[in-house]
């Protein structure tokens, strides 16, 4: 694996975390464009989510993130 924006090798593994209200303590990404409910938070209900991977690049500090496992 290496950065696409600056070609380092050496990416360093993470997470994105997520600290807003009722968090499970790590984010997720759900398919398809965000629908907003009646209370105005995100409609995710019957949609798969799977788990982020994220990868960080010491040399420029570019981001690289993944979505792997379904969780």
């Amino acid at each position: 694996m290496k950065c696409t924006h600056c070609g380092a090798t050496d990416l360093e593994p993470g997470f994105v975390e997520d600290t807003g209200e009722h968090a499970r303590g790590y984010a997720r990404w759900i398919p398809g464009p965000l629908e907003r409910g009646l209370f105005g938070g995100a409609k995710r209900m019957g949609k798969p989510r799977r788990q982020i991977d994220a990868y960080r690049c010491p040399r420029c500090g570019h981001l690289e993130l993944f979505a792997t496992a379904y969780v």
